[in-house]
């Protein structure tokens, strides 16, 4: 199983990482802003990635990391 996790506070919550997940289990948060003031994104379903690493390579600021 695959673990997502996200460098929170330098995300710029751009989206394109939601965007570019084939299973649709990321999304921006919108009960949070990170310390740069923007809303970062997460995951919404840890149990059903499927460590494609498409999020962490559309990513222009590299702040996911994708374990397999």
């Amino acid at each position: 199983m695959a673990k997502v996790t996200f460098r929170e506070d330098e995300c710029k919550g751009c989206g394109l990482c939601v965007h570019a997940c084939p299973k649709k289990i990321l999304e921006m948060a919108q009960d949070r802003i990170n310390k740069k003031g923007y809303n970062p994104a997460q995951i919404t379903n840890q149990d059903a990635c499927i460590g494609c690493t498409m999020c962490a390579t559309m990513c222009p600021d590299v702040v996911i990391t994708v374990e397999r």
